[in-house]
């Protein structure tokens, strides 16, 4: 069995360039750089975005793990370049600046919501530019990177993966319990990625609102993964089970305050005969012959995939750079100042659906490799599918008495 999945990023916002390097993915997988692409060009994508996305164009550069457009099954390394790196040079710098050279970009005057103060206090940086660089959300670009591989991944055995945005600045979009292509399209060709028409016509009134008073809004966004087989995770330990595995990489997007499995904190609400979902007999001859009227669940119970749609719901804060500054400190005298303002979006939350559709990508490529692992790609296949011959087999109706 290879090692397992994993992935680790590196970089800062204007720094010369994202790195990330992806271990325990199993060889002779076929990895298409326009499709890593693809996906790169969706974050950036939303309207209510800020100026940067004009100058960022991001492509990707493969640099090791491949040959010939496959996996070695050793680490596949990553390069994302930042276009706004000339203007950061010197800033930005890895070595260390002439005697002469003086930061006009010093942060000395922490943002309310943001990392600075909480970052400058762990490392001990007097420049709060040191938290901010790597705290930005331009580190999920190469998060997106790294998900559109797994995506290619988990497209080997049947397993599709959808987003959408499902309240913007509390104007609220209703989805499908169970979505349909038409549905998923109307998504993609939304700048608010809304399938609701209406609902995304106030949603842009209501960034544009917020942009106009310097305010920012936050919102929410559905993941749904499509096709994943029963099994994956465990009730065994707690660092095993699926959701807990799910809400935590989706938590760790940044901006991220809460994460839903399913019906969320609606089952607090509900009766148990309102929530649980009941189970029906299907095909006696399917691999999996059951089916569930309702998925409140979100394709998970006990911590393991049941064979049902997985739904993931994650809740973004407001961006917390305003273009209208909160009241702040400045560092180290103490005096009252408005907080640091950068660049920065008034609503981010279309992207973030791109960027939960990746971290959701990972776990569920990650659990797959666990329960199929192999050194290649053949070898998953062959185990996954000795997998559903077993289940075949264990849910064969048998003559009385046998």
């Amino acid at each position: 069995m290879g090692t397992t999945l994993d992935f680790c990023t590196a970089g800062e916002s204007h720094g010369r360039q994202l790195t990330a390097i992806i271990i325990g993915l199993p060889a002779g997988l076929t990895v298409e750089a326009g499709a890593i692409d693809r996906e790169l060009a969706r974050r950036q994508c939303g309207y209510g975005r800020g100026g940067r996305m004009q100058i960022e164009s991001d492509e990707v550069l493969i640099t090791s793990g491949m040959r010939h457009g496959r996996t070695l099954g050793s680490p596949l390394a990553l390069t994302i370049g930042n276009r706004d790196w000339p203007n950061w040079e010197q800033e930005m710098a890895v070595a260390p600046p002439g005697h002469s050279f003086a930061s006009q970009r010093m942060v000395s005057v922490p943002r309310p919501g943001h990392a600075d103060l909480a970052g400058a206090a762990k490392f001990g940086h007097p420049d709060m530019r040191n938290v901010l660089e790597r705290a930005s959300a331009r580190e999920t670009a190469a998060r997106v990177a790294v998900g559109a591989i797994c995506r290619q991944l988990l497209s080997e055995f049947g397993i599709g993966m959808h987003s959408c945005v499902v309240n913007i600045g509390g104007v609220a979009a209703e989805v499908p319990q169970r979505p349909d292509d038409e549905f998923w399209t109307k998504v993609e060709g939304s700048d608010v990625r809304c399938g609701n028409e209406t609902a995304a016509d106030e949603m842009h009134t209501a960034i544009d609102q917020a942009g106009a008073r310097g305010d920012t809004v936050g919102g929410e966004f559905e993941v749904h993964v499509s096709g994943l087989p029963p099994g994956l995770g465990s009730n065994g330990t707690w660092q095993e089970r699926l959701d807990a595995r799910l809400a935590a990489a989706v938590m760790s997007i940044p901006a991220i305050k809460s994460v839903e499995i399913g019906l969320g904190k609606q089952v607090a609400d509900r009766p148990g005969s309102q929530v649980h979902d009941p189970i029906e007999a299907g095909d006696p001859g399917d691999s999996w012959p059951f089916s569930r009227p309702t998925n409140n669940a979100g394709g998970i119970e006990g911590g393991i995939s049941n064979g049902e749609p997985i739904v993931v719901r994650g809740a973004m804060k407001p961006i917390p750079t305003l273009t209208q500054p909160l009241p702040s400190v400045a560092l180290p005298s103490l005096k009252p100042s408005p907080a640091h303002a950068e660049r920065s979006d008034v609503c981010a939350v279309p992207a973030a659906s791109v960027v939960g559709e990746a971290m959701v990508a990972f776990v569920v490529a990650q659990a797959m490799c666990e329960k199929f692992g192999g050194d290649s790609l053949v070898d998953m296949q062959a185990a996954c599918e000795a997998y559903w011959q077993r289940l075949r087999q264990l849910w064969q109706p048998r003559a009385e008495g046998v």
